[in-house]
């Protein structure tokens, strides 16, 4: 008699490996604006030209929402489950890597979702 197959969808494996942070566990998740992936961190620090300069014009360390404005004037709306919010307080200085969904604050990376 053979073992049969357990056959999972890509949908529940996606389920079963949902963010901890959530529960306020640490982070499990790679998906936009959870844990930073070690090749994502490797990616944007290999492209210095991309990251930009910004000032933090808003922060809610409850919900992890972050709105940053660069220095020519663009506003991003970032989400963190990290603890962006509670590093980059409204004022502080950060860097932003765009097109690899890095948030810079001081030497701390944090990998943030975008609206």
């Amino acid at each position: 008699m053979s073992t049969p197959q357990n056959r999972l969808s890509p949908s529940t494996v996606r389920e079963r490996s949902a963010c901890m942070c959530h529960r306020g566990d640490a982070c499990s998740s790679h998906a936009p604006g959870h844990a930073l992936h070690l090749i994502q961190a490797r990616l944007a620090s290999a492209t210095p030209s991309e990251w930009v300069d910004a000032i933090v014009e808003h922060a809610d360390a409850r919900t992890g929402d972050v709105v940053v404005r660069t220095l020519d004037g663009v506003a991003h709306a970032l989400w963190n489950a990290a603890g962006a919010a509670l590093e980059a307080p409204a004022g502080t200085p950060v860097a932003l890597h765009e097109r690899y969904g890095v948030l810079a604050v001081g030497r701390i990376q944090f990998n943030v979702a975008r609206d």
